[in-house]
Protein backbone atom coordinates (compact mmCIF):
# COMPACT_ATOMS: atom_id res chain seq x y z
CA UNK A 1 0.00 0.00 0.00
CA UNK A 2 1.28 3.40 -0.69
CA UNK A 3 -0.04 6.18 1.28
CA UNK A 4 -0.81 9.33 0.32
CA UNK A 5 -0.78 12.39 2.63
CA UNK A 6 -2.68 15.34 0.65
CA UNK A 7 -2.77 17.82 3.43
CA UNK A 8 -0.77 19.46 5.75
CA UNK A 9 -2.11 18.70 9.14
CA UNK A 10 -2.64 21.31 12.25
CA UNK A 11 -0.94 20.67 15.29
CA UNK A 12 -3.30 18.48 17.29
CA UNK A 13 -5.17 16.99 14.54
CA UNK A 14 -5.58 13.39 14.71
CA UNK A 15 -7.40 12.20 11.61
CA UNK A 16 -5.00 10.90 9.51
CA UNK A 17 -2.87 9.10 12.43
CA UNK A 18 -6.52 7.73 13.53
CA UNK A 19 -6.78 6.05 10.16
CA UNK A 20 -3.20 4.03 10.29
CA UNK A 21 -3.85 2.84 13.69
CA UNK A 22 -7.48 1.42 12.45
CA UNK A 23 -5.41 -0.27 9.49
CA UNK A 24 -2.77 -1.53 11.80
CA UNK A 25 -5.82 -2.86 13.90
CA UNK A 26 -7.59 -4.67 10.83
CA UNK A 27 -4.42 -6.10 9.77
CA UNK A 28 -3.58 -7.48 13.14
CA UNK A 29 -7.03 -8.59 13.31
CA UNK A 30 -6.30 -10.69 9.60
CA UNK A 31 -9.68 -8.79 7.78
CA UNK A 32 -7.78 -7.72 5.16
CA UNK A 33 -6.88 -9.13 1.86
CA UNK A 34 -3.18 -8.58 1.39
CA UNK A 35 -3.00 -8.83 -2.23
CA UNK A 36 -5.53 -6.03 -2.22
CA UNK A 37 -3.22 -3.87 0.04
CA UNK A 38 -0.63 -4.30 -2.13
CA UNK A 39 -1.90 -2.62 -4.59
CA UNK A 40 -4.28 0.02 -3.30
CA UNK A 41 -3.38 3.19 -3.00
CA UNK A 42 -4.80 5.30 0.01
CA UNK A 43 -5.04 8.89 -0.39
CA UNK A 44 -5.80 11.12 3.42
CA UNK A 45 -7.31 13.82 2.26
CA UNK A 46 -8.83 17.35 4.06
CA UNK A 47 -11.66 18.63 1.90
CA UNK A 48 -12.05 22.23 2.96
CA UNK A 49 -15.79 22.02 1.44
CA UNK A 50 -18.06 20.83 3.87
CA UNK A 51 -20.74 20.79 0.93
CA UNK A 52 -19.08 18.54 -1.37
CA UNK A 53 -19.56 15.58 -3.77
CA UNK A 54 -17.50 13.01 -2.02
CA UNK A 55 -18.71 10.66 0.96
CA UNK A 56 -16.42 9.99 3.80
CA UNK A 57 -14.51 7.05 2.50
CA UNK A 58 -14.74 6.49 -0.96
CA UNK A 59 -13.36 4.01 -3.93
CA UNK A 60 -11.85 4.93 -6.77
CA UNK A 61 -11.58 1.58 -9.01
CA UNK A 62 -9.39 2.40 -12.62
CA UNK A 63 -9.57 0.67 -16.03
CA UNK A 64 -7.52 0.43 -18.65
CA UNK A 65 -7.95 2.85 -22.19
CA UNK A 66 -11.01 0.22 -23.67
CA UNK A 67 -12.81 -0.24 -19.96
CA UNK A 68 -11.30 -3.56 -19.39
CA UNK A 69 -10.42 -3.54 -15.31
CA UNK A 70 -7.02 -3.35 -13.85
CA UNK A 71 -5.58 -3.89 -10.84
CA UNK A 72 -4.90 0.06 -9.82
CA UNK A 73 -7.04 1.10 -7.33
CA UNK A 74 -7.32 4.14 -4.88
CA UNK A 75 -9.26 4.82 -1.36
CA UNK A 76 -10.18 8.56 -0.26
CA UNK A 77 -10.85 9.14 3.19
CA UNK A 78 -11.65 12.58 4.36
CA UNK A 79 -10.03 12.74 7.25
CA UNK A 80 -12.62 15.97 7.99
CA UNK A 81 -15.66 13.84 8.42
CA UNK A 82 -14.62 10.32 9.08
CA UNK A 83 -16.13 9.02 12.16
CA UNK A 84 -13.85 7.46 14.24
CA UNK A 85 -16.17 4.96 15.75
CA UNK A 86 -16.91 3.81 13.07
CA UNK A 87 -13.54 4.02 10.84
CA UNK A 88 -12.88 0.19 11.25
CA UNK A 89 -15.27 -1.14 9.74
CA UNK A 90 -16.25 1.48 6.93
CA UNK A 91 -12.42 1.12 6.22
CA UNK A 92 -13.11 -3.18 5.87
CA UNK A 93 -16.19 -2.65 4.09
CA UNK A 94 -14.32 -0.33 1.27
CA UNK A 95 -10.97 -2.51 1.07
CA UNK A 96 -13.02 -5.69 0.69
CA UNK A 97 -15.42 -3.60 -2.34
CA UNK A 98 -11.64 -3.27 -4.04
CA UNK A 99 -11.44 -7.17 -4.95
CA UNK A 100 -15.55 -7.77 -5.31
CA UNK A 101 -16.50 -9.72 -8.66
CA UNK A 102 -18.78 -6.48 -9.60
CA UNK A 103 -17.90 -2.67 -8.55
CA UNK A 104 -21.44 -1.72 -8.11
CA UNK A 105 -22.32 -0.08 -5.08
CA UNK A 106 -26.31 -1.87 -4.38
CA UNK A 107 -28.77 0.82 -3.00
CA UNK A 108 -27.28 3.66 -4.48
CA UNK A 109 -29.79 6.10 -6.76
CA UNK A 110 -27.06 6.62 -9.87
CA UNK A 111 -28.54 9.68 -11.75
CA UNK A 112 -26.48 9.40 -14.98
CA UNK A 113 -23.79 7.23 -17.40
CA UNK A 114 -20.15 7.08 -16.60
CA UNK A 115 -18.68 10.58 -18.43
CA UNK A 116 -15.53 12.52 -17.96
CA UNK A 117 -16.15 15.66 -14.92
CA UNK A 118 -16.94 18.44 -17.50
CA UNK A 119 -19.83 16.07 -19.10
CA UNK A 120 -20.90 15.90 -15.35
CA UNK A 121 -24.83 16.48 -14.44
CA UNK A 122 -23.53 18.24 -11.60
CA UNK A 123 -22.42 21.54 -14.46
CA UNK A 124 -26.28 21.35 -15.33
CA UNK A 125 -27.49 21.54 -11.82
CA UNK A 126 -24.91 24.79 -11.55
CA UNK A 127 -26.68 26.16 -14.94
CA UNK A 128 -29.89 25.95 -13.31
CA UNK A 129 -28.92 27.59 -10.35
CA UNK A 130 -27.97 30.88 -12.13
CA UNK A 131 -31.35 30.88 -14.24
CA UNK A 132 -33.90 29.82 -11.71
CA UNK A 133 -31.78 31.80 -8.32
CA UNK A 134 -34.69 33.56 -7.07
CA UNK A 135 -36.68 30.48 -6.94
CA UNK A 136 -33.77 28.65 -4.61
CA UNK A 137 -33.13 32.25 -2.39
CA UNK A 138 -37.16 32.59 -2.18
CA UNK A 139 -37.04 28.98 -0.43
CA UNK A 140 -33.79 29.31 1.33
CA UNK A 141 -34.66 32.69 2.73
CA UNK A 142 -31.40 34.09 2.17
CA UNK A 143 -29.15 35.71 -0.82
CA UNK A 144 -26.60 33.18 -2.99
CA UNK A 145 -23.50 35.54 -1.36
CA UNK A 146 -24.33 35.22 2.10
CA UNK A 147 -23.42 31.27 1.22
CA UNK A 148 -19.78 32.38 0.86
CA UNK A 149 -17.19 32.08 3.58
CA UNK A 150 -16.82 34.97 4.78
CA UNK A 151 -21.15 35.81 4.11
CA UNK A 152 -19.98 38.37 1.03
CA UNK A 153 -18.15 38.46 -1.86
CA UNK A 154 -14.05 39.44 -2.37
CA UNK A 155 -15.52 41.25 -5.15
CA UNK A 156 -17.58 44.05 -3.61
CA UNK A 157 -14.87 44.51 -1.40
CA UNK A 158 -14.22 48.67 -1.00
CA UNK A 159 -10.42 49.37 -0.74
CA UNK A 160 -9.96 46.16 -3.76
CA UNK A 161 -12.58 48.39 -5.76
CA UNK A 162 -11.31 51.32 -5.62
CA UNK A 163 -6.93 50.06 -6.27
CA UNK A 164 -8.86 48.60 -9.79
CA UNK A 165 -10.72 52.00 -10.51
CA UNK A 166 -7.26 53.72 -9.80
CA UNK A 167 -5.51 51.49 -11.98
CA UNK A 168 -7.76 51.62 -14.78
CA UNK A 169 -7.58 55.68 -14.63
CA UNK A 170 -4.08 55.94 -14.61
CA UNK A 171 -4.23 53.55 -17.67
CA UNK A 172 -6.80 56.17 -19.07
CA UNK A 173 -4.42 58.83 -18.53
CA UNK A 174 -1.11 57.51 -19.40
CA UNK A 175 -2.78 56.84 -22.98
CA UNK A 176 -4.58 60.41 -23.04
CA UNK A 177 -1.57 62.19 -22.80
CA UNK A 178 -0.12 59.93 -25.96
CA UNK A 179 -2.91 61.18 -27.65
CA UNK A 180 -3.85 57.32 -28.33
CA UNK A 181 -7.27 57.33 -25.55
CA UNK A 182 -10.31 56.27 -27.74
CA UNK A 183 -13.15 58.43 -27.50
CA UNK A 184 -15.46 55.46 -26.11
CA UNK A 185 -13.75 53.98 -23.29
CA UNK A 186 -14.79 50.29 -23.47
CA UNK A 187 -14.95 48.02 -19.98
CA UNK A 188 -16.14 44.82 -19.14
CA UNK A 189 -18.12 42.74 -16.31
CA UNK A 190 -18.97 39.46 -17.00
CA UNK A 191 -20.14 36.96 -14.35
CA UNK A 192 -22.29 40.11 -12.98
CA UNK A 193 -23.75 38.81 -10.04
CA UNK A 194 -25.82 41.09 -7.67
CA UNK A 195 -24.64 43.50 -9.49
CA UNK A 196 -22.76 45.24 -6.05
CA UNK A 197 -19.48 45.45 -7.34
CA UNK A 198 -20.20 46.94 -11.06
CA UNK A 199 -22.08 50.00 -8.90
CA UNK A 200 -19.23 50.52 -6.34
CA UNK A 201 -16.82 50.30 -9.28
CA UNK A 202 -18.99 53.11 -11.64
CA UNK A 203 -19.77 55.19 -8.12
CA UNK A 204 -16.00 55.22 -7.72
CA UNK A 205 -15.18 55.73 -11.34
CA UNK A 206 -18.06 58.90 -11.87
CA UNK A 207 -16.17 60.41 -8.30
CA UNK A 208 -12.24 60.10 -9.64
CA UNK A 209 -13.33 61.81 -13.00
CA UNK A 210 -15.15 64.19 -11.55
CA UNK A 211 -12.19 65.16 -9.00
CA UNK A 212 -9.71 64.73 -11.55
CA UNK A 213 -11.68 67.10 -14.19
CA UNK A 214 -10.53 64.37 -17.03
CA UNK A 215 -13.93 64.02 -18.61
CA UNK A 216 -13.78 60.20 -19.02
CA UNK A 217 -17.29 58.97 -17.36
CA UNK A 218 -19.24 60.30 -19.82
CA UNK A 219 -17.28 58.56 -22.69
CA UNK A 220 -17.31 55.63 -20.47
CA UNK A 221 -19.32 52.04 -22.42
CA UNK A 222 -19.65 49.69 -19.61
CA UNK A 223 -21.31 46.31 -20.50
CA UNK A 224 -22.39 43.68 -18.41
CA UNK A 225 -22.41 40.31 -19.47
CA UNK A 226 -24.07 37.31 -18.11
CA UNK A 227 -25.90 34.30 -19.53
CA UNK A 228 -28.49 34.57 -16.86
CA UNK A 229 -31.13 37.10 -17.67
CA UNK A 230 -33.08 37.43 -14.14
CA UNK A 231 -28.98 38.04 -12.73
CA UNK A 232 -28.77 40.33 -15.59
CA UNK A 233 -31.88 42.20 -14.68
CA UNK A 234 -31.14 42.17 -10.96
CA UNK A 235 -27.20 44.08 -11.87
CA UNK A 236 -28.95 46.29 -13.87
CA UNK A 237 -31.16 47.54 -11.08
CA UNK A 238 -28.12 48.00 -9.32
CA UNK A 239 -26.37 50.63 -11.08
CA UNK A 240 -29.58 52.08 -12.24
CA UNK A 241 -27.84 55.82 -11.26
CA UNK A 242 -25.35 54.72 -13.78
CA UNK A 243 -27.86 53.88 -16.72
CA UNK A 244 -26.17 56.27 -19.27
CA UNK A 245 -23.15 54.58 -19.66
CA UNK A 246 -24.29 50.84 -18.71
CA UNK A 247 -25.46 48.22 -21.06
CA UNK A 248 -26.29 44.63 -20.57
CA UNK A 249 -25.78 41.48 -22.63
CA UNK A 250 -26.47 38.27 -22.60
CA UNK A 251 -23.17 36.47 -23.30
CA UNK A 252 -21.83 33.33 -22.54
CA UNK A 253 -18.73 33.04 -20.28
CA UNK A 254 -16.96 30.42 -22.38
CA UNK A 255 -17.37 32.08 -25.67
CA UNK A 256 -17.83 36.40 -24.95
CA UNK A 257 -16.52 36.49 -28.33
CA UNK A 258 -19.86 34.86 -29.99
CA UNK A 259 -21.80 37.92 -28.60
CA UNK A 260 -19.24 40.61 -29.02
CA UNK A 261 -17.01 40.35 -31.90
CA UNK A 262 -18.24 43.73 -32.85
CA UNK A 263 -15.77 45.15 -30.06
CA UNK A 264 -12.44 42.97 -31.17
CA UNK A 265 -9.54 44.96 -30.25
CA UNK A 266 -11.51 47.73 -28.27
CA UNK A 267 -11.97 46.94 -24.53
CA UNK A 268 -9.96 48.60 -22.45
CA UNK A 269 -10.72 46.39 -18.96
CA UNK A 270 -12.15 43.03 -18.59
CA UNK A 271 -13.20 41.99 -15.36
CA UNK A 272 -14.65 38.53 -13.78
CA UNK A 273 -14.79 37.37 -10.09
CA UNK A 274 -15.57 33.65 -9.26
CA UNK A 275 -16.01 32.73 -12.72
CA UNK A 276 -13.53 30.88 -13.57
CA UNK A 277 -14.37 28.53 -10.95
CA UNK A 278 -17.87 28.21 -11.59
CA UNK A 279 -16.67 26.75 -15.23
CA UNK A 280 -16.48 23.04 -16.45
CA UNK A 281 -13.71 21.50 -15.78
CA UNK A 282 -11.52 17.79 -16.07
CA UNK A 283 -9.11 15.83 -14.23
CA UNK A 284 -5.94 14.13 -15.34
CA UNK A 285 -4.04 11.95 -13.06
CA UNK A 286 -0.60 10.49 -13.27
CA UNK A 287 0.10 7.22 -11.41
CA UNK A 288 3.61 5.84 -11.98
CA UNK A 289 4.09 7.66 -15.47
CA UNK A 290 0.84 6.92 -17.04
CA UNK A 291 -1.78 9.18 -17.34
CA UNK A 292 -5.54 8.22 -16.38
CA UNK A 293 -8.80 10.79 -17.19
CA UNK A 294 -11.09 11.05 -14.06
CA UNK A 295 -14.51 9.70 -15.24
CA UNK A 296 -17.34 10.23 -12.72
CA UNK A 297 -21.21 9.60 -12.16
CA UNK A 298 -23.73 11.05 -9.99
CA UNK A 299 -25.19 9.15 -7.60
CA UNK A 300 -27.67 9.39 -4.33
CA UNK A 301 -26.43 7.65 -1.57
CA UNK A 302 -28.99 5.15 -0.19
CA UNK A 303 -30.12 7.00 2.65
CA UNK A 304 -30.26 10.57 0.94
CA UNK A 305 -32.29 7.98 -2.03
CA UNK A 306 -34.57 6.70 1.15
CA UNK A 307 -35.15 9.89 2.49
CA UNK A 308 -35.91 12.36 -0.34
CA UNK A 309 -38.55 9.51 -1.81
CA UNK A 310 -40.35 9.97 1.72
CA UNK A 311 -40.43 14.04 1.08
CA UNK A 312 -40.68 14.71 -2.30
CA UNK A 313 -42.59 11.05 -3.36
CA UNK A 314 -40.42 9.93 -5.94
CA UNK A 315 -38.71 6.45 -5.36
CA UNK A 316 -35.15 5.70 -5.75
CA UNK A 317 -36.04 3.71 -8.55
CA UNK A 318 -37.39 6.80 -9.98
CA UNK A 319 -35.23 9.43 -9.18
CA UNK A 320 -33.29 9.58 -12.13
CA UNK A 321 -35.46 10.24 -14.37
CA UNK A 322 -37.10 13.28 -11.75
CA UNK A 323 -33.72 14.50 -12.05
CA UNK A 324 -33.62 14.82 -15.66
CA UNK A 325 -37.31 16.20 -16.08
CA UNK A 326 -35.91 18.63 -12.91
CA UNK A 327 -32.79 19.91 -15.34
CA UNK A 328 -34.37 19.79 -18.63
CA UNK A 329 -37.84 22.03 -17.77
CA UNK A 330 -36.88 23.34 -13.66
CA UNK A 331 -38.36 22.95 -10.70
CA UNK A 332 -41.98 22.99 -12.15
CA UNK A 333 -41.85 19.55 -13.01
CA UNK A 334 -44.06 18.32 -10.42
CA UNK A 335 -46.69 21.36 -11.25
CA UNK A 336 -45.64 22.61 -8.03
CA UNK A 337 -43.13 25.44 -7.83
CA UNK A 338 -42.25 24.66 -4.30
CA UNK A 339 -42.22 20.63 -4.24
CA UNK A 340 -40.00 21.02 -7.20
CA UNK A 341 -37.74 23.14 -5.32
CA UNK A 342 -37.65 21.42 -2.06
CA UNK A 343 -36.61 17.80 -4.67
CA UNK A 344 -34.20 20.43 -6.31
CA UNK A 345 -32.73 21.72 -3.49
CA UNK A 346 -32.74 18.03 -1.53
CA UNK A 347 -31.07 16.42 -4.36
CA UNK A 348 -28.34 18.79 -4.84
CA UNK A 349 -27.76 18.74 -1.30
CA UNK A 350 -27.00 15.10 -1.41
CA UNK A 351 -25.62 14.17 -4.68
CA UNK A 352 -21.90 12.96 -4.93
CA UNK A 353 -19.72 11.54 -7.59
CA UNK A 354 -18.72 8.56 -7.82
CA UNK A 355 -15.26 8.31 -9.56
CA UNK A 356 -12.79 5.99 -11.88
CA UNK A 357 -9.66 6.13 -13.88
CA UNK A 358 -9.60 5.35 -17.12
CA UNK A 359 -6.21 4.95 -18.48
CA UNK A 360 -5.18 6.85 -21.69
CA UNK A 361 -3.07 5.87 -24.12
CA UNK A 362 -0.95 9.36 -24.29
CA UNK A 363 -1.39 12.76 -24.95
CA UNK A 364 -2.68 12.18 -27.63
CA UNK A 365 -6.18 11.03 -25.82
CA UNK A 366 -6.61 13.57 -23.87
CA UNK A 367 -9.97 15.58 -24.50
CA UNK A 368 -8.00 18.98 -24.44
CA UNK A 369 -10.27 21.87 -24.53
CA UNK A 370 -10.46 24.91 -27.44
CA UNK A 371 -7.22 26.96 -26.95
CA UNK A 372 -5.33 24.39 -25.53
CA UNK A 373 -3.00 21.42 -27.49
CA UNK A 374 -0.63 18.95 -26.55
CA UNK A 375 2.45 20.68 -26.56
CA UNK A 376 1.11 22.95 -23.73
CA UNK A 377 0.14 20.13 -21.69
CA UNK A 378 3.21 18.03 -22.12
CA UNK A 379 4.82 21.58 -20.78
CA UNK A 380 2.47 21.50 -17.96
CA UNK A 381 3.57 18.26 -17.37
CA UNK A 382 6.89 18.85 -17.52
CA UNK A 383 6.86 21.08 -14.59
CA UNK A 384 4.35 18.50 -12.20
CA UNK A 385 5.06 16.23 -9.25
CA UNK A 386 5.91 12.50 -10.65
CA UNK A 387 2.22 11.44 -9.14
CA UNK A 388 -0.14 14.29 -9.25
CA UNK A 389 -3.98 14.52 -9.60
CA UNK A 390 -5.04 18.21 -11.38
CA UNK A 391 -7.62 20.30 -13.18
CA UNK A 392 -7.48 20.57 -16.93
CA UNK A 393 -9.57 24.02 -16.62
CA UNK A 394 -11.06 23.48 -20.12
CA UNK A 395 -13.59 26.08 -19.39
CA UNK A 396 -11.44 28.41 -17.95
CA UNK A 397 -9.22 27.62 -20.59
CA UNK A 398 -11.74 28.51 -23.41
CA UNK A 399 -13.40 31.38 -22.22
CA UNK A 400 -9.23 33.19 -21.77
CA UNK A 401 -8.68 32.49 -25.06
CA UNK A 402 -12.49 33.89 -26.21
CA UNK A 403 -12.07 37.02 -24.50
CA UNK A 404 -8.49 38.21 -24.57
CA UNK A 405 -9.48 39.01 -28.54
CA UNK A 406 -11.19 41.51 -27.62
CA UNK A 407 -8.70 43.83 -25.07
CA UNK A 408 -7.56 47.02 -26.56
CA UNK A 409 -3.64 46.30 -27.32
CA UNK A 410 -3.29 48.62 -24.24
CA UNK A 411 -5.94 46.75 -22.74
CA UNK A 412 -5.90 43.87 -19.66
CA UNK A 413 -7.83 40.97 -18.23
CA UNK A 414 -8.74 40.97 -14.40
CA UNK A 415 -9.98 37.92 -12.88
CA UNK A 416 -10.39 37.49 -9.10
CA UNK A 417 -10.66 33.46 -8.44
CA UNK A 418 -9.14 30.52 -6.36
CA UNK A 419 -6.25 29.71 -8.55
CA UNK A 420 -3.55 27.12 -8.11
CA UNK A 421 -0.42 29.11 -8.99
CA UNK A 422 2.02 26.21 -9.70
CA UNK A 423 1.74 22.57 -10.31
CA UNK A 424 3.42 21.94 -7.18
CA UNK A 425 0.64 23.14 -5.17
CA UNK A 426 -1.47 20.56 -6.17
CA UNK A 427 0.79 18.52 -3.45
CA UNK A 428 -0.85 20.55 -0.84
CA UNK A 429 -4.76 20.21 0.12
CA UNK A 430 -7.71 18.94 -1.81
CA UNK A 431 -8.93 21.65 -4.76
CA UNK A 432 -12.78 20.77 -5.28
CA UNK A 433 -15.21 20.52 -6.58
CA UNK A 434 -17.10 21.56 -3.59
CA UNK A 435 -20.84 22.93 -3.46
CA UNK A 436 -21.69 26.33 -2.88
CA UNK A 437 -25.04 27.23 -2.11
CA UNK A 438 -26.51 25.55 -5.02
CA UNK A 439 -23.30 26.06 -8.00
CA UNK A 440 -20.35 24.50 -7.90
CA UNK A 441 -17.40 25.55 -6.73
CA UNK A 442 -13.57 24.45 -8.26
CA UNK A 443 -10.29 25.92 -7.91
CA UNK A 444 -8.47 26.77 -11.58
CA UNK A 445 -5.35 26.08 -13.01
CA UNK A 446 -3.81 29.07 -12.95
CA UNK A 447 -0.45 27.40 -14.51
CA UNK A 448 -2.38 25.91 -17.02
CA UNK A 449 -3.34 29.25 -17.86
CA UNK A 450 -0.39 30.87 -17.86
CA UNK A 451 1.39 28.55 -20.48
CA UNK A 452 -1.57 29.16 -22.35
CA UNK A 453 -1.80 33.18 -21.95
CA UNK A 454 2.08 32.85 -23.11
CA UNK A 455 0.87 31.12 -26.98
CA UNK A 456 -1.96 33.78 -27.05
CA UNK A 457 0.65 36.62 -26.40
CA UNK A 458 0.07 37.57 -22.95
CA UNK A 459 2.20 37.19 -19.70
CA UNK A 460 -0.48 36.01 -17.00
CA UNK A 461 0.23 37.32 -13.53
CA UNK A 462 -1.04 36.43 -9.95
CA UNK A 463 -1.19 38.76 -6.88
CA UNK A 464 -2.56 38.00 -3.49
CA UNK A 465 -5.82 39.32 -2.78
CA UNK A 466 -4.49 41.30 0.11
CA UNK A 467 -8.00 43.15 1.36
CA UNK A 468 -9.29 40.63 3.60
CA UNK A 469 -7.32 38.58 5.90
CA UNK A 470 -7.03 34.98 4.92
CA UNK A 471 -8.88 34.85 1.84
CA UNK A 472 -7.90 32.55 -0.59
CA UNK A 473 -8.74 34.60 -3.80
CA UNK A 474 -6.05 35.62 -6.14
CA UNK A 475 -5.78 38.37 -8.43
CA UNK A 476 -5.07 37.19 -11.85
CA UNK A 477 -4.18 40.08 -14.60
CA UNK A 478 -2.66 39.92 -18.13
CA UNK A 479 0.29 41.87 -19.89
CA UNK A 480 1.18 42.17 -23.42
CA UNK A 481 3.85 40.00 -24.31
CA UNK A 482 6.79 42.58 -25.67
Amino acid sequence: MIIHVNFLPKPGDTGASEVIASLAGLLDQGRLDGDVLSRLRLHLDWLQYKANFREPITVRHASGARGEPTALAELAIDVRRARPERLADELARAIASVGAATREVAGRAVLEDWAPLSRSAIWRFNRLFWQRLGDWEHQSGRGFEAALPSGRSDANHPAAVADAVADFWTLLVELDKRGQLPPEIFALEIGVGSGTRAGLWLDRFKALDEARATGYYPRLRFLLADYSMPTLDRAHRAVEAHRDVVSTIATDALNPMRALSFLRYKILYVHLTNVYDNLPVDELVRRDGQLYLVETRAYLPEPAATAIASTSGVVPSEQRAAVARLLDTGPDLFGDRERGVGFWRAVWAAVCLEERLRRLEGIADVPLPPGLDANDLEELLGTAPADVRFHLSGGAVESFVNTVPLLHPRGYLQVQDIFVATMDEYRQGFRGPGKLDGSVVNWVNGALLRVVGARAGYDVHFAPFRYRPGSRTTILYTTLRE
